[in-house]
């Protein structure tokens, strides 16, 4: 007689969409052995399982956050904190970094990451000047929380080489205003100020690593991809997640999305065979990235339609047609599976005719994606759904900065944006997650977003594209294991599936949605069987 090694009874087991809820659940051997009701589980307990009371609580099966930045993440934990909940004024921003620079040594960089120009009153980025006042001898570089735009002081100008006279980049904004720089870079204007940013020690890009994954945790988070690796700190960090995996210093299974272009690792990558696929269940090779395009919130995503309000825009375009399709072709034709980033129309148009282009037709067996995939129109989600490609769109956009997009769109492209309810009508297979640090972490507040549509204010943004909880975790579970190629292995609490589970403080489904902002947490969460995180 086999025994189970744990045992979770006394709460609802939701084991995936579709099937039967059921009120116990048995692990073995790192794996799910059987669900269902208390009494057929029952006979599966022996003299040393270990059994988990849920008290009515509910488990499902552990989330996959299936495009954050999880090493970025690792290093943003350690920048200034100026998001919205700790910096939500320009004058606490500038607060915020005048209390770092205070204990940095004159002349070191300060790093802050995450201010979110709409929620300030006035709409406005922070300039050079803001940053001059409270950085005279130390150079800031400040990150939108999109991660698309950079603000920098005029001690960062004078490291990087920035000056009104740079000439400014294909795909790129050094804004200037009268001849004079603001300090607001977007995309590859970026570039000369990255070029000279501090590089992080070994140790620390493991540390990195080992924090985010730890916060995930936390959040009922066991698997993620990491959505740019290389973006960081090149080839190094494919060495920092080997290193992080043997010594266990890896919290969560990690799909690599490699960066590949100019400046990106995906060509060594495929030089040493690290082909989409190859690894094993805590570090895996995902497939490759470029980007195409910035942020709607900060209006670089690039549209066939302009943005409203200022100056007009329609966004950036990061690469050209042919430089965007050649790179799409190659990779295509490496074997890779590939996750590209584009966010407006004009870029998913781009992307999928090099799609076309590099497949010859439908494949859905090699599950191409566009990361993000926001603004779209009905022909292109024609022809993802005939080539079989798979949006990765983040829910909590909506939720976090979703009330910026009603200055920036009129209503009806607003409302059709992140379509969740009409990709699922269609048969497509949308995954769910965060963009961390874009977004918060926080599992819940995405839940939310697609339950309600709501932004931070309650404001609806498409309401007819709400989903129903079981939608929801399937997105958050199955779904986003399909996009790595998984579904077979984990996403469900079936037998032979890898026992990842995530027990939440009360059973979801009895509550009003509101109530996951603010009445739920993560109790624990279960990677193979073994308890990771558990809530004190």
């Amino acid at each position: 007689m086999v025994y189970a090694a744990t045992v979770l009874t006394g709460g609802r087991v939701w084991c995936g969409l579709g099937a039967p809820a059921a009120e116990a659940v048995a692990l073995w051997g790192g794996l799910v052995l059987a669900a269902g009701r208390t009494d057929d589980i029952a006979g599966l307990i022996g003299p040393s399982t270990r059994v988990i009371d849920l008290g009515g609580r509910m488990a499902t099966p552990a989330l996959n956050d299936a495009h954050l930045h999880l090493l970025p993440l690792g290093l943003a934990m350690a920048a200034v904190d100026v998001r919205a909940n700790t910096a939500p004024t320009l004058a606490a921003l500038k607060a915020q970094i005048a209390a770092r620079v205070a204990d940095t040594p004159p002349g070191e960089w300060v790093l802050a990451r995450g201010y979110d120009n709409t929620r300030f009153q006035t709409r406005a980025h922070p300039t050079v000047d803001d940053l001059d006042e409270v950085a005279p001898d130390n150079p800031v570089y400040l990150v939108r929380t999109c991660g698309h735009l950079a603000v920098v002081n005029s001690a960062a100008m004078r490291v990087s080489g920035l000056s009104s006279e740079t000439p400014v980049p294909a795909g790129g904004v050094i804004e200037q205003r009268d001849g004079r720089l603001t300090g607001l870079l977007a995309e590859n204007g970026r570039d000369p100020v990255k070029a000279v940013l501090p590089d992080p020690s070994d140790e620390a890009l493991v540390a990195a690593i080992e924090r985010a994954g730890e916060a995930a945790l936390c959040h009922g988070v066991a698997s993620v991809m990491d959505a740019a690796v290389g973006n960081a700190a090149g080839a190094r960090e494919l060495v920092a997640y080997r290193t992080a995996h043997r010594t266990g210093r890896l919290p969560v299974r990690t799909y690599q999305c490699l960066l590949g272009g100019e400046g990106g690792i995906a060509d060594a990558a495929a030089e040493a065979g690290l082909i989409t696929g190859e690894g094993c269940e805590m570090l895996r090779t995902g497939p490759v990235k470029i980007f195409t395009d910035g942020s709607a919130g900060g209006k670089t995503a690039a549209m066939t339609e302009t943005y409203l309000g200022g100056e007009e825009t329609y966004g950036v375009l990061c690469l050209s047609d042919a430089e965007c399709h050649a790179l799409i072709a190659r990779y295509h034709d490496l074997g890779y599976q590939m996750a590209i980033h584009a966010i407006g129309d004009a870029a998913i148009e781009q992307v999928i005719v090099g799609y076309e282009k590099a497949m010859g037709g439908p494949d859905p067996a090699r599950r191409h994606r566009i990361e993000h995939c926001g603004f779209l129109t009905p022909d292109q989600m024609a022809r993802m759904k005939h080539l079989g490609l798979v949006p990765a769109p983040q829910p909590s956009f909506l939720y976090e900065m979703g009330d910026g997009y009603f200055d920036l769109f009129e209503p009806e492209r607003r409302d059709a944006c992140y379509p969740l309810r009409t990709w699922i009508a269609e048969g497509m297979t949308p995954s769910a997650s965060t963009d961390c640090p874009v977004t918060d972490l926080n599992s819940l507040n995405n839940l939310y977003a697609m339950l309600t549509r709501k932004t931070r204010t309650g404001a609806v943004i498409g309401a007819d594209q709400t989903v129903s909880l079981d939608e929801a975790l399937n997105a958050y579970t199955y779904a986003s294991a399909f996009a790595e190629h998984a579904e077979t292995r984990k996403g469900r609490l079936i037998p032979g599936q890898l026992a990842d589970l995530a027990v939440w403080s009360a059973d979801l489904s009895a509550l009003e949605p509101e109530a996951l902002l603010s009445e739920v947490r993560c109790d624990m969460t279960i990677r193979g069987g073994e308890i990771v995180y558990e809530a004190s």
